[in-house]
C-alpha cells in the first residue's frame, strides 16, 4: 500500500520539509517548553522545580532513546520503526492527560521521551542521508521555530480554561500529522562508507569538540528557555505581552533558519557560526535588562533580546548539528550529534531548575553566557577542519 504512494524527490524541498516534521515530533514539546513548565505550574499547580523537573525528564529520556539510535540506524526499516514510535508518542501523550502528580508525570515523560529521542535519532539520520545536509537542518529549525512559536501565543492562554489537556492535544496533533507524512518518502538507503572519525585519530578529537559544542550551545540556551516565562514576570511584564513576544521571537527565529538553507557554507562554517554564538550570548545577557523600555522604543528590552535570541539560536543549532553529520554519511554521527543535543536539552533545564530556587534568574543568565563561550571554543577547530575539507 506504501509502495504506491508517490514520493518527494529524495533531495527535493518537499522530501526536507517532510523530513524537518519527522526529525520535530519526537520533540516538539521542547518548542513549547515555556508553555509547558508554566502550564504545569498553572494548571497543576506544581512548584517552579517540579515543573523544570517534569520537562528535564522528557528531554533525559530522548537523549537515552537518541543514543540508542545511534546503534540500530543502519540495520532497521526506518520508515516501520517511524510508524510505531508515533503511535507510541501519541499513546503516551494521550495518557500524561490524565496525569495531576508530578513523580509520575516525570516517569511518564521520561518514557515519552526516550520513544520520542528514538524517533529523532532515526530522523536525524535519514536525514544526513540527502545532500547539502545543513539546508536540511534548516528547514528543521524552521519547522520547530515557525510552529513553536504559534504554541508560544496560544497554548499558555489555553491552559487556565482546559488545563494541561491543551498541551498534550497539541502534541497529539502533531505526531498525528507527522504520521500521515510518512509514506510521502523515499527510502533512503543507508550507505556503507568509511567515515571521516575513522581515518585518523585527529578526527575523532574533533568529532568530540563538535558534539560538546553541540551539548554545552543546547543547554545553555534551553536551562533559560524554560524559564523565559518566569523571566518575564518577575521583570513585571504583563503575561500577554510575555507570550507574544516568545511566541513573535520564535516566528521571526525562521529568519535565522532560513539563512542556513540560503547560505548552506558558501562562506564557510567558522566565522558565521563564531559571530552567531557570540550574538547569541549578547541576547541572553541583555535579559538582566528585561523591564528596561529605552526612550522612544514601543517595547522592553525584552521583547528584543527574545528576537535576536531566537534568530541566532536557529542558526547556531542548524550549523552544529550539520557539523555533526558531516564526519560520516551512515547517519551514525547524526544521531550521535541528536543524543548531544538532546543532553544538552535536558540538562539545561535539570540545572536551571536546581539553580533558579524562586527567583535567582539573574545567575541563570550568567551561567547560560559562560556556556557559550566555552561553546564558541569547543566549535572553532572542527569548524575550521570542516572549512578546509
Amino acid at each position: 500500500m506504501i509502495s504506491s504512494v508517490p514520493k518527494a524527490a529524495p533531495n527535493g524541498e518537499i522530501a526536507r520539509v517532510l523530513l524537518a516534521f519527522l526529525a520535530t515530533a519526537g520533540l516538539f514539546y521542547v518548542n513549547i517548553m515555556p508553555a509547558l513548565v508554566d502550564g504545569l505550574i498553572e494548571g497543576l499547580a506544581f512548584s517552579n522545580r517540579e515543573a523544570g523537573l517534569v520537562g528535564s525528564a522528557n528531554v533525559y529520556g530522548a537523549a537515552v532513546g537518541a543514543f540508542s539510535a545511534v546503534f540500530i540506524v543502519k540495520r532497521i526499516n526506518w520508515r516501520v520503526a517511524a510508524v510505531v514510535l508515533l503511535l507510541c508518542l501519541i499513546v503516551i501523550d494521550f495518557v500524561s492527560m490524565l496525569l495531576a502528580s508530578a513523580p509520575v508525570l516525570v516517569g511518564t515523560r521520561f518514557v515519552h521521551g526516550c520513544v520520542g529521542g528514538l524517533l529523532v535519532g532515526i530522523g536525524f539520520a535519514v536525514m544526513s542521508r540527502t545532500t547539502e545536509v545543513d539546508r536540511t537542518f534548516g528547514y528543521l529549525l524552521t519547522i520547530q521555530f515557525g510552529l513553536g512559536g504559534l504554541g508560544l501565543i496560544y497554548l499558555p492562554a489555553l491552559v487556565p480554561e482546559f488545563g494541561t489537556m491543551a498541551l498534550f492535544l497539541a502534541l497529539i496533533a502533531f505526531s498525528t500529522v507527522t504520521l500521515l507524512m510518512v509514506p510521502f518518502l523515499s527510502d533512503y538507503p543507508a550507505k556503507e562508507t568509511q567515515a571521516a572519525i575513522s581515518s585518523n585519530p585527529r578526527n575523532a578529537g574533533l568529532v568530540v569538540l563538535a558534539l560538546l559544542a553541540t551539548f554545552l550551545f543546547q543547554a545553555a540556551n534551553m536551562g533559560i528557555y524554560a524559564y523565559a516565562i518566569g523571566i518575564g514576570k518577575y521583570a513585571m511584564l504583563d503575561a500577554g505581552f510575555i507570550s507574544k513576544a516568545l511566541g513573535v521571537a520564535a516566528w521571526v527565529a525562521i529568519v535565522g533558519s532560513v539563512l542556513v538553507i540560503l547560505l548552506s557554507t558558501r562562506f564557510g562554517r567558522l566565522w558565521p557560526v563564531g559571530i552567531a554564538i557570540v550574538l547569541t550570548a549578547v541576547s541572553i545577557w541583555l535579559l538582566h535588562y528585561s523591564d528596561f523600555k529605552p526612550a522612544g522604543w514601543e517595547t522592553s528590552v525584552y521583547w528584543w533580546s527574545n528576537v535576536l535570541w531566537g534568530i541566532t539560536w536557529a542558526f547556531v543549532i542548524s550549523y552544529l548539528l550539520g557539523m555533526c553529520s558531516e564526519f560520516d554519511s551512515t547517519g551514525q554521527m547524526a544521531a550521535l550529534g541528536g543524543f548531544a543535543s538532546k543532553m544538552g536539552l535536558a540538562s539545561g533545564p535539570a540545572i536551571a531548575a536546581l539553580m533558579v530556587g524562586e527567583d535567582n534568574y539573574g545567575l541563570l543568565i550568567n551561567m547560560s553566557v559562560v556556556a557559550l563561550v566555552l561553546c564558541l571554543a569547543a566549535m572553532a577547530m572542527p569548524a575550521a577542519a570542516l572549512d578546509r575539507k
